[in-house]
Formats: structure tokens, sequence, C-alpha cells
């Protein structure tokens, strides 16, 4: 599994060289399309503890219910370098499917998944399209903010007491 090795904000940009200047241009993106989604550093779950391990870079975050009494923080929307590609996710749905799938085949992604897709390099994505996704992202989370999640038991954590 491709991991990241970063414990800050500014050590994930810098992780991959390569790749660098492509997170920036879709972080930028999302940070000026969708301003409300305060940007922080997930650091991944801890080895005995529940939720991801992968670290990656969160805008906004809520906490859903992993196991009875375990709470995990998640972002609203999230982005991390794999192996082949960057890729985005989000766990917001829209008319009960994940919002990503109103964009397949639309924002020029290498692949995309149930709430999330994938790209190699930020000159391959149709601007448009991933402007319109964050914006709906953003006007859907406002609309139903605890339904537009699709995690079992959560509530949104307000971006003041989101990791940074």
């Amino acid at each position: 599994m491709f991991k990241v090795q970063a414990h800050s904000l500014d050590e994930y940009f810098d992780a991959d060289p390569a790749r660098k200047g492509d997170l920036q241009a879709l972080d930028a993106l999302i940070r000026a399309t969708v301003p409300g989604l305060e940007r922080w550093f997930y650091p991944g779950a801890p080895p005995s503890g529940a939720g991801m391990r992968m670290n990656l870079i969160g805008y906004e975050s809520f906490q859903h219910e992993v196991k009875a009494d375990q709470r995990v923080e998640w972002p609203i929307v999230g982005l991390t370098p794999q192996k082949n590609y960057i890729s985005l996710y989000t766990p917001i749905v829209k008319d009960g499917a994940p919002i990503t799938d109103r964009y397949k085949g639309r924002l020029g992604e290498l692949r995309s998944g149930s709430g999330n897709f994938s790209f190699v390099r930020f000159d391959q994505l149709d601007l448009v399209a991933v402007v319109t996704l964050l914006e709906d992202i953003d006007m859907t989370l406002r609309q139903d903010p605890t339904g537009a999640l699709r995690y079992g038991t959560y509530r949104i954590v307000p971006s003041s007491a989101a990791a940074k």
C-alpha cells in the first residue's frame, strides 16, 4: 500500500515532488471554489484505533461512528496521492447515491469509484466539471448537513474541531 510519509500539510505537499504541482493545483481549486470547507491534515488512524490508516488533506470534517463508542473524524472532501494517481474522496450522497456518480466520465478522470475519482495530472481534468462537482458538494451539504453523508451514525463537526 502506498503511504505518504508526512506529519503536516507542508510535509504532505513536499512528500512527492513529481506530483506536488498537481496536488497544489487541485488544492487551490478546492479552496477557491469552496472556501467554507476548512483545510486540515488528517494524520491517519493510529494502529490500535478505528479508522483509515492513510493520511490525507482534508477539507472540513464530520465524525462517524465505526463501533458502538468509537467515533472517527473524517473529511468532507479528502485529497491524496496514490501509487499511480491522485484521488479525491467525498462521503456526500445526493438522491441516495454518491454525488460523484453524477459526474462520472465528465471530470477528465482516469477512474472513478463510489464517492471518489482519480487522475494522473491536474491538466487532464475538466475544470468546469470539477468546480461544478465541488459546488454541488457544498450546496448538498448546506441543504442537508447530516443526511448528505453516507456513514451510519454521524454528526457534523465544526471546522474548529478538526485536527490542524
